[in-house]
């Protein structure tokens, strides 16, 4: 893509302030992005990213902030300064000229409205569509984003598809009304690299046909270096370095940056060694789950989800589960629990089978196996403190009580990296990836034998995503905790697993040690995902380092 920044940028952001009560959120951040080009916001949680991106759709005032200094203008004729835009013209922008994705679908897809409905609402808004015009073009974007059957999933509601569907339901719904600009907070995050790959070419074909220009946030740096242009790195709200993609990853000049750099999961750099002589601790023979049929009014016939899977898991291993969006990874994760019942198949936990147990003798089991779930902010009671939530299974099952609660709750937070005095906080107050490590903190209230990790730090940036898989490390090696470790990104699953589980279309296609299994798939599946790994991600540097530069660029 040939870039001129000499012409007038499309969207131009000059010393933005934005603030949380007394608290300064971001200090003075300026930056242009040009028509037809990608710019990428990184840096870690609480940075600072997504209030820009809010603050750009003037949605921060609903969160609770405001911006408080700077401008924001768009266009390259007449440009339109949104921070003093009257209402009617903000919702008039909105997902017309500016569209968003947003980190988290199911806080912003209606959960009682079919999405048919929420997608030809907006394109009756800003497209004047209506009836079977509006429906046939919401089938299109569906389509478009490479979703299965798109007629019947515009039927469907948002808890019926996958983290991963609700995801590419969002950014269909974002590209339906063609914008000048898209703002994509972290949207890959829930993809599989099959459908993350598909959706970064999607949207450079996009730019190509459209010259829409993409504000990307990501923590992702593989993905940063295969998509974007230019750079924005944030800490603690501050811009501290801006340069060209090649540049920035060639020679970072901000000791953060590298900090980043060093941070970020490639593949090929090993997994643990594998473990001899483990007793099994999680047995899970020919299980099978559907959806749908059960009832004697029925008129379907069920759905298989998962399909006679058969697996182990060790005292003290990490046995990482793969796979695309949709192919049942979280259906078996809640089958394994009993959060879903399964169809057939026996699930044992320490020899004991738990699939026949009555709500009242599977309690006591429930506290040797939790679950860290893929969507933070909707597994966590909004009207509840930090505090109780991270201790409510510790006191539920009796571990702690009164004023211990509390001092486990701050220990609890200190273990996963945020600061003891979180726990009188709500969490609205946090980020994306800080309410994540609460649900950590929260699972490891009750001492588990095992954690099922669905997608535990796909919302981490990777600086935390790397100290939260060290953090189960060190876990595994005081306590001899296991982890069924559920997630998109390969090379964190090679860090953190000993052995690796490839799901596809419901069957497990592909099992053995990880690092067997990457070296030398035997299943075509597992080769399509491997070749799908971002080609463009950061090698760590060698020989002399790039000399890191302390100064704000």
């Amino acid at each position: 893509m040939t870039l001129r920044p000499h012409n007038p940028p499309l969207l131009s952001v000059k010393d933005l302030r934005i603030a949380f009560g007394d608290v300064q959120a971001v200090h003075g951040l300026s930056f242009d992005i040009h028509r037809g080009e990608t710019l990428a916001l990184v840096g870690e949680s609480g940075s600072g990213k997504s209030a820009t991106a809010l603050s750009i759709l003037r949605l921060i005032e609903r969160e609770g902030g405001r911006i408080n200094g700077g401008s924001i203008r768009l266009g390259t004729i007449d440009p339109v300064e949104i921070t003093t835009l009257p209402a009617a013209a903000l919702r008039a922008l909105r997902g017309d000229r500016i569209a968003m994705v947003f980190q988290e679908p199911m806080t912003s897809l209606n959960p009682v409205m079919r999405i048919g409905q929420q997608m030809m609402e907006t394109l009756r808004l800003h497209r004047g569509l209506g009836g079977a015009e509006a429906r046939s073009a919401a089938r299109a974007a569906l389509d478009r984003v490479m979703i299965p059957d798109p007629g019947r999933r515009l039927d469907q509601y948002p808890h019926e598809l996958s983290g991963g569907l609700r995801q590419r339901v969002m950014i269909a719904m974002a590209l339906a009304c063609e914008p000048e600009v898209l703002i994509a907070d972290e949207p890959t995050t829930a993809l599989d690299v099959t459908t993350q790959a598909e959706i970064l070419t999607l949207l450079r074909d996009l730019q190509r046909d459209m010259g829409m220009a993409v504000l990307f946030i990501t923590h992702d740096l593989g993905v940063v270096a295969e998509i974007a242009d230019r750079v924005v790195v944030m800490q603690k709200g501050r811009k501290v370095e801006e340069a060209r993609t090649p540049a920035l990853f060639a020679a970072p000049r901000h000791a953060y940056t590298q900090e980043l750099i060093d941070a970020s999961p490639r593949l090929g750099t090993g997994a643990p060694a594998p473990l001899k002589g483990a007793r099994t601790l999680l047995e899970v023979r020919n299980l099978s789950t559907s959806f749908g049929g059960t009832s004697l009014l029925s008129r379907t016939a069920p759905t298989p989800v998962v399909r006679d899977v058969s697996l182990t898991l060790g005292r003290g291993e990490t046995l990482g589960l793969v796979g695309e969006s949709g192919c049942g990874k979280s259906t078996l994760a809640r089958s394994v629990l009993r959060l879903i019942e399964p169809t057939s198949g026996v699930v044992a936990l320490d020899g004991t089978p738990i699939t026949g147990l009555s709500p009242k003798a599977l309690k006591p089991h429930r506290a040797r196996i939790q679950m860290v779930f893929q969507d933070p902010y909707a597994s966590l009671n909004p009207r509840m403190s930090i505090r109780d939530l991270v201790t409510e299974p510790a006191f539920l099952h009796g571990v702690a009580r009164g004023s211990d609660r509390a001092a486990l709750a701050a220990d609890l937070l200190t273990r996963v990296g945020l600061p003891a005095e979180a726990a009188d906080r709500y969490p609205h107050q946090f980020s994306g990836g800080q309410r994540q490590r609460i649900c950590i903190a929260r699972a490891l209230s009750v001492r588990p034998a095992i954690i099922v990790a669905d997608e535990a730090v796909s919302a981490l940036d990777v600086s935390n995503a790397r100290r939260i898989t060290d953090l189960m490390a060190d876990l595994q090696r005081t306590e001899g905790l296991s982890f069924l470790f559920i997630s998109h990104d390969i090379a964190v699953v090679e860090r953190v697993s000993h052995r690796i589980a490839v799901m596809y279309r419901g069957e497990i296609v592909e099992t053995g040690l990880t690092n067997e299994v990457l070296r030398a798939p035997q299943h075509p599946y597992t080769r399509r995902l491997l070749a799908a790994v971002p080609k463009g991600a950061p090698l760590r540097l060698t020989g002399t380092p790039a000399r890191a530069h302390p100064e704000t660029v």
